[in-house]
This record gives structure tokens, C-alpha cells and sequence, in this order.
């Protein structure tokens, strides 16, 4: 079996505003002494997390980041005809076993990623208090597991500083994905018109308003630890399965959220290199840290990505046992490096990755 799943993209975005900064424009990096545009891995990461395909494929295999398990757990005991003190107090205990709660809230201070079983357990002792009518204990309060069976907290890990030894170590890493190119944020003037403004008092807009744009080719990396996936999983192969393959789909299918009613910017890679083996893992970024210039940035950005899968086999030895090459180029003539590559479709990618289980 293959330790190490690794995917190199490039996707063409039109205007768009994907992942904004905090001043609501597109976020940018510099790289190779080029502005260049960026959408963050958290970005990216609950673009697929939370897309149809992600749903779809694994069900009830999935956690969610919440803050309001205690908010939630308050709202059931009051339904349940739980006195309003009593269903603070026995919610307040709940959400801290999650995180920390700040004096007289409910919310807990930080996001915290809970799997299903845990929320089961969450619901079954608001169920039981309830119809107990008496406050948890110790042993109640147990509701935490060390290994979820939630695919997306598997695969990116989860962060609980209250009780770290329910910490879950992700098993896989995603980049920021940038343009392979220089680029400029550029700024959207945009007027609104009043619709019942018959224009016989006042000719001018109702609303006047800036916002910020850009159009980019992005790379986006992302690398797989297949065995820790596994165990993250206790031991489950056919749901690491599962979820390798509806992390794929999403990741070649789905683009992030941010302004698609103002901008209609969804978008498919044109093109993914899959690789898999036992070899060290590395990214294929510094292929881009000269910036592609010239009209044909995709079939540019191929062609140095490619040379440079050929430089570090011919430094360090080949990266991968085995690549495949998914290609929505019209024209595209095939890999440009040497081993083993198949070339062929999303099906068959997916097909390529269970190969070795």
C-alpha cells in the first residue's frame, strides 16, 4: 500500500473575490517577487468539507465546528420542560467538556470539531437529564472519543486545548493555493439603481459601491498520509477509502464560495497530477517561483510543472512510484517526464488511487 497520496492542480479562475482579507479584498501573497493571488487551505478545506459531493459520499461520516454545543444541549433541556436555571447549569457542563466557557456564556471560546458519535452521545444526555431530571456526573460527562469516526476531522485533524488527548493529528496537508502568475487585485465600481425612481426628481444612483477583483491560474497542493488516515480512522480502509475518493472529487470539482452570486466564478482544475508512493512528500510550488508570463498560462504552467517533477527525480530519484494525469487542456500531448504515468479521467484517477488497497 502506497504511504503518501500526493495531488498537484491548476485551476483557472475568472474575476472572482474567493477568500477575502480583511478588508473584503481577494488575499495575496508574495512569491518569487511577484504579487500573486491566494485562497487559504481553510478556505479550500471547508469548500470541501462541506460541499454536496463531501456529503454525498460519506453521510453520516462527518463532524461539524461548532460553538454552540452547549447553546444546542440548553435549547433541548428547555424543550423538554427543564427548568431555565437547571438547563443552564447542565448545559454550561456540557460545552466544557469541549472547550472553555467564559462565565455566564454558553458558546465555547474556540470552534471545536465534533464528530457524530459524539454528538450522539450529547443528545442521549440531554435525553437522560431530562427525563432524570437531576444534573450530569462525572461519568455522564464522558462524551469526548480519541479517534472520531468523521472523515473530514481524519483527514484535517482537530485541535481541543482544553483536553488535548482528544487531539486528533490530520493526516492530510493542504496548501495555499496561488497563481503561477503575477497578479493585481483590480477594483469593481458598481452603481444601483432605484427601481421605482421614475428619475422626474432625482437622476442619480441609490447606491454607489467599490469592490475588489481579480482573475488567476492557481497551483494547489495537497498530500495524503494514506496509513494515518487509516488509523485515524481505527483501522476502517473502506472508509479512508471513501473519503480519499470524495476528497478528490470535491477538490477537483468544487470551488470556494466567497462572492459566486456577484461573480458565477465556479471552476473545474484543467489539470491534476496525482502521484503515489512511499517517497517523501514535496510540493511542486517553486516550478512557478519565476512567474509564467505570455497568453498561454495554462499550457506554460504545465510544461514548468512537468519540468519540474523531472528536476527532482533527476536530484533526488523519482517522487513517486506510480502518476496519473487528469487533463482538461484541449490540445495537451502528454506528460513530459519519465516513470510510470497513466493519463485518463476523474473515474479513473479515482480508479488509480484504490488500486493498491
Amino acid at each position: 500500500m502506497s504511504h503518501f497520496i500526493q495531488l498537484h492542480l491548476l485551476t483557472s479562475y475568472p474575476p472572482a473575490n474567493l477568500n477575502r482579507d480583511d478588508l473584503g479584498r481577494p488575499k495575496t501573497a508574495i512569491m518569487g517577487g511577484a504579487k500573486r493571488l491566494r485562497v487559504s487551505s481553510q478556505s479550500l478545506k471547508r469548500t470541501w468539507r462541506t460541499s454536496a459531493l463531501f456529503e454525498e459520499a460519506l453521510g453520516q461520516h462527518r463532524g461539524q465546528r461548532t460553538k454552540r454545543v452547549g447553546l444546542e444541549a440548553e435549547k433541548r433541556l428547555l424543550e423538554k420542560g427543564v427548568k431555565e436555571k437547571e438547563a443552564r447549569a447542565w448545559a454550561t457542563e456540557i460545552a466544557k467538556v469541549f472547550g472553555d466557557v467564559a462565565k455566564g456564556e454558553l458558546a465555547t471560546s474556540q470552534l471545536v470539531h465534533i464528530g457524530p458519535e459524539e454528538q450522539t452521545a450529547v443528545d442521549a444526555l440531554v435525553e437522560t437529564l431530562a427525563a432524570e431530571n437531576r444534573a450530569p456526573e462525572k461519568a455522564d460527562l464522558e462524551l469526548l472519543r480519541h479517534k472520531p469516526a468523521a472523515a473530514d476531522i481524519a483527514l484535517f485533524g482537530r485541535m481541543l486545548a482544553a483536553v488535548p488527548e482528544y487531539n486528533v493529528e490530520a493526516a492530510c496537508q493542504v496548501a495555499h493555493a496561488i497563481t503561477v502568475h503575477a497578479a493585481e487585485v483590480e477594483d469593481d465600481y458598481f452603481t444601483a439603481v432605484d427601481d421605482l425612481n421614475t428619475g422626474d426628481e432625482h437622476r442619480g444612483a441609490a447606491h454607489v459601491g467599490e469592490a475588489g477583483f481579480a482573475a488567476g491560474l492557481f497551483y494547489s497542493y495537497i498530500c495524503i498520509d494514506r496509513q494515518q488516515l487509516i488509523d485515524n480512522l481505527n483501522g476502517d480502509a473502506e472508509l479512508a477509502e471513501r473519503a480519499i475518493a470524495a476528497l478528490v472529487e470535491a477538490a477537483v470539482r468544487t470551488s470556494p464560495k466567497g462572492k459566486q452570486n456577484s461573480f458565477g466564478s465556479r471552476a473545474h482544475a484543467s489539470y491534476v497530477l496525482a502521484e503515489k508512493g512511499d517517497q517523501q512528500p514535496r510540493s511542486l510550488s517553486v516550478a512557478f517561483l519565476r512567474p509564467v508570463v505570455g497568453q498561454d498560462q495554462a499550457g506554460e504552467a504545465i510544461d514548468q510543472l512537468e519540468a519540474q517533477v523531472n528536476a527532482f527525480d533527476g536530484a533526488y530519484g523519482a517522487g513517486a512510484d506510480r502518476r496519473y494525469i487528469v487533463s482538461a487542456m484541449p490540445g495537451y500531448q502528454g506528460p513530459k517526464f519519465e516513470g510510470e504515468v497513466v493519463t485518463g479521467n476523474l473515474d479513473g484517477l479515482i480508479e488509480f488511487l484504490k488500486a493498491d488497497w
